[in-house]
């Protein structure tokens, strides 16, 4: 069957689809059918099967004779060690850190926040977790004090697992000063905390609440699989929403393992048993799908990376992980791939390994520019997918199944819809719109299991936040269009979508066009306030290593291309070198920060930035062209 085929078994019969995916799990109790409705628009995905994410993510795969696999390499070029990790191994590890959190008194339905970094036992917690039935919250490892306070008061855990530092390049985070400033800071006390002492910095323990992750573990009773019920959350995963307080995004158990288990063979086309890379961090969606989750359920071999793509040493790092580790499967954001790039745009470091057992690279996170695209695709040698989802979803919204069918590429587009979305382009007023012309991008009611079926302890921001808009739709936030084909675009963030003179363009347009510049490493363009016009754009642009002409030389060629590209209508006129772009600690690009200092607003860095200094940096460069600060 093509795609076509697959996509319109499920449209015809949703709940024969889902429930013939669901075949692939094991269930202490089957679901009677997959879509509880009974609450719409508050949808629910095997709500009456009974079932366990670890039992399903480990156990299984050892029962079935595949115990000696690996289950988890950690590479760690930060701290210069490497090791794998079985299946046996991790679930006896999984059983042991289970007991001895079930010996403290955590049970099913129990919060637990995580705060670790890119360590096998950082998957162990979750999994263990998991096993009990109690639900977990990783908050990214270095987060400041008073934002993992803010989580520990809305999600009110038993207990934080952490441990005692992170590993940057040049530098040691350290988190257990973190930990006792949010619990100092957090008006509901977690009753105790299990950290995990690195060699590189042993932390200091408060006598009766924190305990020694080994010695915690002392002599406990290993423990067995809860099975819990398909609409039980499996975890809560903070977001940044827009009042400044996170939203907590709920996963339900008996979807999450069904939608992606689905997901590794149709989407990512990897078999059992070969090794899966998804370059990111456990704090973010991506590593809860991608690192932990989805390769582990699917029997794979999950890499657990370390490191950055420069600096760990050099521009070769990945190449060096994909080569050693014969990655199959690669998944990674624009923006790490920018880096090597600007670094590295030769790829002579990839000269010094084999990469011949990769079969594609997917990009996800944000934005894949066609350059970015091109310059991977040519460098590497392999297909490159972009495909796009968000924190919400957890598995990809529109992608390219090259496990069913690898379609046709069309750089710029994620490419088509998966099974369980619906996906539409509608105006202001919430109708459909024709192929070809910008909208917001919505998907109608239901969600696909694996989806969120509503935030922690705060359904009526749910339904504010996703359902108003478009009443029978989730409104995704994002802008775009739909060609002929049904390929999707899309463009900007809803409020990337900018009004010149009553002309609505799309920012991420003016972006690719600045991609494509040879000497154009990265780029951002945002919409600011003007008195005639509305709003007119401005870019930014950071340029590749060795570039050593006139900035104003490269910015008038800047504004030239895109004035040919889209046209006089664009008034694009600014454009201004940086050396960087500020981020998130996952790698989006910060425009809407960067905005209100160009019109000059108030605002609060948001806690997931990088580096608070480079706002200063894009201050000065806004000032320089007649904005920001008067």
């Amino acid at each position: 069957m093509g795609y076509k085929d697959v996509y319109e078994s499920w449209q015809q019969d949703p709940d024969a689809f889902w429930m013939s995916a669901a075949d692939a799990i094991d269930w202490d109790r089957k679901p009677t059918k997959a879509l509880f409705d009974d609450n719409a628009p508050i949808y629910e995905w095997y709500s009456d099967g009974l079932v366990n994410t670890c039992w399903n993510a480990v156990d299984r795969h050892v029962e079935a004779g595949r115990g000696d696999q690996a289950a988890i390499i950690h590479d760690s070029p930060v701290t210069h060690t490497k090791h794998e990790i079985t299946y046996a191994e991790l679930r006896d590890r999984v059983a042991s850190l289970a007991g001895a959190l079930r010996a403290r008194g955590i049970e099913k339905g129990d919060r637990v926040i995580i705060y670790m970094p890119m360590v096998p036992e950082a998957l162990e917690a979750m999994l263990a977790c998991a096993r009990l039935g109690a639900v977990h919250s990783v908050v990214f490892g270095g987060f400041a004090s008073n934002e993992l306070a803010v989580r520990i008061d809305d999600a009110k855990p038993k207990a934080i697992i952490a441990a005692s530092c992170g590993i940057e390049p040049g530098r040691v985070v350290h988190y257990k000063p973190l930990v006792d400033g949010a619990i100092e800071q957090a008006t509901h006390k977690p009753e105790f905390c299990v950290i995990f002492q690195r060699e590189q910095e042993v932390a200091r323990l408060i006598e009766g609440r924190d305990f020694d992750w080994h010695g915690f573990q002392y002599g406990v009773e290993p423990a067995d699989c809860v099975p819990v019920e398909g609409n039980h959350p499996a975890y809560i995963l903070y977001t940044s929403g827009t009042t400044g307080a996170p939203k907590g995004v709920v996963r339900a158990t008996g979807g999450h393992l069904v939608a992606l288990n689905w997901t590794m063979k149709n989407i990512y086309n990897v078999d059992p048993g070969e090794v899966f890379w998804a370059a990111s961090d456990v704090g973010w969606v991506v590593g809860h799908s991608y690192i932990c989750y989805a390769p582990l359920i699917h029997g794979n071999t999950t890499v657990v990376f370390e490191g950055k793509p420069m600096g760990t040493p050099d521009a070769g790092t990945f190449w060096r992980v994909i080569s050693e580790h014969n990655v199959r499967s690669f998944f990674t954001a624009p923006t790490a791939l920018r880096a090597i790039k600007r670094e590295d745009p030769n790829g002579e470091c990839l000269k010094d390994y084999d990469i011949s057992g990769l079969r594609a690279l997917y990009l996800a996170g944000e934005r894949a520019d066609p350059d970015t695209i091109e310059w991977a695709q040519r460098i590497m040698g392999v297909p490159v997918y972009d495909h796009w989802w968000q924190t919400e979803t957890g598995w990809t919204i529109a992608g390219n199944p090259t496990g069913i069918e690898a379609m046709p590429v069309k750089i710029g587009s994620p490419t088509v819809a998966m099974p369980g979305y619906d996906v539409q382009i509608l105006d202001e007023a919430g109708h459909p719109v024709a192929p070809g012309t910008l909208g917001a991008i919505a998907v109608k009611l239901p969600l696909p299991p694996g989806t969120l079926p509503t935030l922690w302890h705060a359904e009526d921001r749910f339904r504010k936040s996703y359902l108003t808009t478009f009443p029978g739709y989730y409104e995704t936030g994002d802008a775009g269009m739909m060609d002929e084909d049904g390929y999707l675009y899309i463009m900007a963030r809803t409020d990337d979508v900018i009004n010149v003179a009553g002309h609505r363009l799309s920012t991420g347009a003016m972006e690719e066009v600045l991609a494509g510049h040879p000497d154009v490493a990265e780029c951002a363009v945002i919409g600011v306030t003007d008195q005639l016009k509305g709003q007119l754009p401005v870019g930014f642009v950071c340029l590749t290593k060795g570039v050593d002409r006139p900035h104003s030389e490269v910015t008038a060629e800047c504004v030239k291309l895109v004035r040919d590209k889209i046209g006089p209508v664009a008034a694009f006129k600014l454009a201004v070198v940086v050396d960087r772009l500020p981020k998130t600690r996952s790698g989006k690009i910060l425009r809407a920060t960067m905005v209100k200092i160009a019109d000059n607003q108030e605002f609060r860095p948001p806690a997931t930035i990088d580096d608070p200094a480079i706002l200063d940096e894009i201050r000065d460069a806004l000032e320089g062209i007649g904005y920001g600060p008067k």
